[in-house]
C-alpha cells in the first residue's frame, strides 16, 4: 500500500479559529458599520422609551420585519417633534449591534415624521403663488407707526407668548393700551379665529396696529399660519400687521403678508416701540460689533473642534461612549423593572396576610387572651405567696437555730466573756499577769478589771 507521504504530499487537518463572543461581536459590527454607515429607513415607532438620560429606546417595524433603534441625547435634544408609539416616521443614522445583547440596530442621527415633506410642499407652492400675485411686495408694506398708543394682539389668552408682549410692554411702553381678541393659535378653526380677528380690528378702527402672536412649535403646530385665506385677510388690512409667529427660525406664509416680521412675540413688543432704543443704538454698536467678532471667533474655533471631532479616534471613543451609556440605560431599566416586580409581590402577600386576618375576630381573640393571662396572673399570685411563706417559716426556723448558738445566750445564762488589754478573747488564765488590765463582757454591760495575783501562784 502506497502511503500519502510516498506520494508527496500529506492531508492534515485544517487549522481552524476560535473566536471569543465579543471578538466576533466586535468584528460584525465593525463590517457592519463600515457597510451601512449612513442610511435612510422607513418604519412605525414601536415600544417608545424616553430614559432620565435624554437617550431614546424604540422598535421601529413594518408588517412583518422589525429593527431596534436608539437616538442617543445630542441627537435627540435637536427634534423638533416628540415621537410616540404608532407614529410613522423617516429615520437616517447608521447600522450597528449593541455588543452587551449582541443585537442589531441603528443608531438614529435624524428623525421626521412621515409627511413633513409635503407640508413643506404645500407651504412652497402657496408660496410661489402668493408671490406671483405680489402679495409680498414691498410696494403695500404699510409703516409701523412711531408709539402707538392702542395696540391690538390676536392670540390665545392662556399663550406665553401674550405673557412676554405685555411684560415688554408694560416696562417700556406703559402708556400703551392693548386690545387683545383671544383667537386659537393651533388647530383646524385657527386661522379661521385669527382672521376674524384682523377684520374685527379693521372694523373697529380702535387700535393703531395689529400683532398676530403664537409660540414656538412643530410644522404641524405652525400649519395654521400657512392659510390662504388668512394671509389674504392679513394683505387686505388697513391697520399695519406685525407677524410673530414662532422662533427666529420659522417661517409662515403671514410673515411675508404681514407688513412687519418679528422673530419672536417678545421681539415683536420691542419693534412696537423701537423708537425708544434708538437713542440705545449707538451704546450697543460697539457691543454688536464686540458681539459679531466673538461669534465670528467661535465660529472658527467651532470649525477647527468640528475638523478634529471629526477623526475616526474620536469615533471609536464615541462609540465606546454610547456602547457604554446604552448598557447602563438597560441595566439601570433591568433594575427598576425587578424593584417593582419586587414591590408588587410584597403587595399581593400583605393582601393575602390582611384577607387571613379579617377572618378572626379580634374582639374575641384579645377576650380570651386576657382571660388567660388574669387566670396565669393569679396563679402566679398563689404560688409567690406560697413561696414566700415556705421562705418565712424557714427564715424564722433558722433565726432560732441562731440564736440558740448565739454566744449572748450563753451569757444569759450568767457567763461571761473575758478579754486582756489588747481586745483579745482570753482562754487561758497563764497568758496574763498581775497588773495586767482585763475587761469582761456579761449579758449586759462590760466589766473593766485589774488582775492581783498572778495566776501561776494562785
Amino acid at each position: 500500500m502506497v502511503s500519502s507521504d510516498q506520494l508527496g504530499f500529506s492531508f492534515r487537518p485544517r487549522d481552524r479559529r476560535i473566536w471569543t463572543v465579543r471578538d466576533l461581536v466586535t468584528t460584525v459590527r465593525t463590517h457592519i458599520e463600515r457597510d451601512y454607515g449612513d442610511v435612510w429607513v422607513e418604519g412605525e415607532i414601536s415600544n417608545f422609551r424616553a430614559h432620565d438620560s435624554g437617550h431614546l429606546y424604540f422598535t421601529l417595524k413594518e408588517l412583518n420585519a422589525q429593527i431596534r433603534a436608539v437616538m442617543f441625547r445630542s441627537q435627540a435634544k435637536l427634534l423638533r417633534f416628540r415621537p410616540g408609539n404608532g407614529m410613522l416616521v423617516v429615520l437616517r443614522g447608521r447600522v450597528t449591534i449593541y455588543e452587551e445583547r449582541g443585537e442589531l440596530q441603528i443608531s438614529a442621527e435624524y428623525l421626521e415624521p412621515k409627511g413633513a415633506g409635503a407640508l413643506q410642499v404645500a407651504f412652497e407652492q402657496l408660496k410661489a403663488k402668493l408671490e406671483a400675485e405680489g402679495l409680498f411686495d414691498s410696494g403695500h408694506k404699510r409703516p409701523i407707526p412711531t408709539l402707538p398708543r392702542q395696540i391690538g394682539i390676536i392670540t390665545s389668552p392662556q399663550a406665553a407668548a401674550l405673557r412676554d408682549i405685555l411684560n415688554i410692554l408694560l416696562r417700556r411702553h406703559h402708556s400703551a393700551n392693548v386690545l387683545i381678541f383671544p383667537a386659537q393659535v393651533q388647530g383646524e378653526a385657527a386661522a379661521l379665529e385669527v382672521g376674524a380677528g384682523v377684520r374685527y380690528f379693521n372694523k373697529a378702527r380702535t387700535v393703531e396696529v395689529i400683532i398676530v402672536a403664537r409660540g414656538g412649535g412643530s410644522a404641524e403646530d405652525l400649519a395654521a399660519f400657512n392659510h390662504e385665506g388668512l394671509a389674504r385677510t392679513i394683505a387686505a388690512s388697513r391697520i399695519p400687521v406685525i407677524s410673530a409667529i414662532g422662533h427666529e427660525t420659522d417661517f409662515t406664509i403671514i410673515d411675508f403678508v404681514a407688513d412687519l416680521r418679528a422673530p419672536t412675540p417678545s421681539a415683536a413688543a420691542e419693534l412696537v416701540i423701537r423708537s425708544r432704543q434708538d437713542v440705545e443704538d449707538q451704546a450697543q454698536a460697539s457691543y454688536q460689533r464686540l458681539l459679531r467678532a466673538m461669534r465670528y471667533r467661535l465660529l472658527m474655533a467651532r470649525q477647527a473642534l468640528t475638523e478634529v471631532a471629526q477623526h475616526r479616534a474620536f469615533n471609536r471613543m464615541m462609540g465606546a461612549i454610547n456602547q457604554r451609556q446604552q448598557r447602563l440605560d438597560d441595566l439601570s431599566y433591568r433594575l427598576e423593572r425587578a424593584q417593582r416586580s419586587a414591590i408588587e409581590l410584597h403587595r399581593r402577600k400583605w393582601e393575602s396576610a390582611a384577607a387571613a386576618v379579617r377572618h378572626y375576630d379580634a374582639r374575641r381573640l384579645l377576650a380570651g387572651i386576657r382571660s388567660e393571662l388574669a387566670r396565669r396572673v393569679a396563679a402566679l399570685a398563689a404560688a409567690m405567696q406560697r413561696f414566700m411563706l415556705q421562705q418565712r417559716g424557714r427564715l424564722d426556723q433558722l433565726s432560732r437555730q441562731m440564736e440558740a448558738l448565739s454566744p449572748l445566750a450563753v451569757l444569759n445564762r450568767g457567763y461571761a466573756l473575758v478579754f486582756d488589754a489588747s481586745g483579745g478573747l482570753l482562754r487561758d488564765a497563764s497568758r496574763v499577769s498581775a497588773g495586767d488590765e482585763i475587761s469582761a463582757r456579761l449579758a449586759r454591760g462590760t466589766l473593766s478589771a485589774t488582775v492581783k495575783q498572778n495566776p501561776s501562784d494562785a
